[in-house]
């Protein structure tokens, strides 16, 4: 491979075998090189290969002004994460990350370690997320010797849960978590009841409760199917669900100007009545 462009001295874009451009890192890759010069194989430690043009070039731009140790760090973590989570991950996430583990350690090297407000609600509906943050935490240590705190593993999993809803930015997963956040607690203080978080019933409402936010933030809309009778039945069968479903369809309402079709009214109250209903069994 030869150099195209010199990013700094450790990291160059360069193309592979199909022509496709990628960025390769190497300690003195680009030691008294210049583009053109052929890379020397032995030195090559890692290499990316970006289909995203637009991803790539925001790449360059941000390895000319931080350490290309942490997409080292990122890369590391992004294999774990692909591991296991059982959704795919966007091609940002080598940026997002990257970005973020520089400026959360060179804000730890100054005392400054800003606290997630979202923590809690984070390490409790995103477990998954969590636990791979909880280890790209130790993969930072290991490789920086910084050991960062559970708010900044709660980051790292808001960017995780953002890589669902691609093409968005992490407010939209802030919102998402704060949406999920509410509905549950109105379901909670409606039944005066709390719900059994390692359930199985739970995690699919939890799971029902992500996509539906999801839907809000993409502006996916559900078609109106329902056939009004089946819409009544549900209503007299489960009047305590349908009732609970009410109360989230104002305020999501009132909150996002967000006015639930039937179908989606039909579908919260029938999670509401399974993860209630099995959770009195239960107890």
């Amino acid at each position: 491979m030869k150099i195209k462009k010199i990013l700094n001295n450790n990291v160059v874009v360069s193309k592979n075998k199909l022509n496709q451009e990628v960025v390769v890192m190497g300690r003195g890759l680009a030691f008294q090189k210049k583009p053109g010069d052929t890379i020397e194989a032995e030195k090559v430690e890692k290499t990316f290969v970006l289909e995203n043009n637009t991803i790539s070039s925001q790449l360059y731009k941000l390895l000319q002004d931080i350490p290309a140790q942490y997409l080292n760090i990122s890369a590391k973590i992004l294999e774990y994460a692909k591991s296991q989570l059982p959704y795919s991950l966007d091609e940002y996430l080598y940026i997002a990350l990257t970005d973020h583990i520089s400026f959360a350690i060179s804000r730890h090297k100054q005392g400054i370690d800003l606290k997630n407000p979202l923590l809690w609600e984070i390490r409790k509906y995103y477990k998954q997320e969590f636990k791979v943050a909880l280890k790209a935490l130790q993969i930072i240590e290991e490789d920086t010797g910084v050991a960062l705190g559970e708010d900044e593993a709660a980051s790292i999993a808001l960017h995780l849960v953002n890589s669902q809803i691609s093409g968005e930015n992490m407010a939209s997963a802030v919102q998402i978590t704060e949406m999920v956040n509410t509905i549950l607690n109105i379901v909670k203080y409606h039944f005066k009841m709390d719900m059994d978080e390692d359930s199985v019933n739970y995690e699919r409402f939890l799971t029902h409760l992500r996509y539906f936010a999801i839907r809000y933030i993409r502006k996916e809309k559900m078609e109106e199917t329902m056939d009004p009778f089946f819409m009544e039945q549900i209503q007299k069968k489960y009047p305590e669900a349908y009732a609970c479903t009410e109360k989230i369809a104002i305020y999501l309402e009132h909150e996002f100007s967000w006015k639930l079709t039937n179908d989606e009214k039909v579908y919260l109250t029938i999670h509401i009545y399974r993860v209630t209903n099995r959770n009195k069994t239960t107890k």
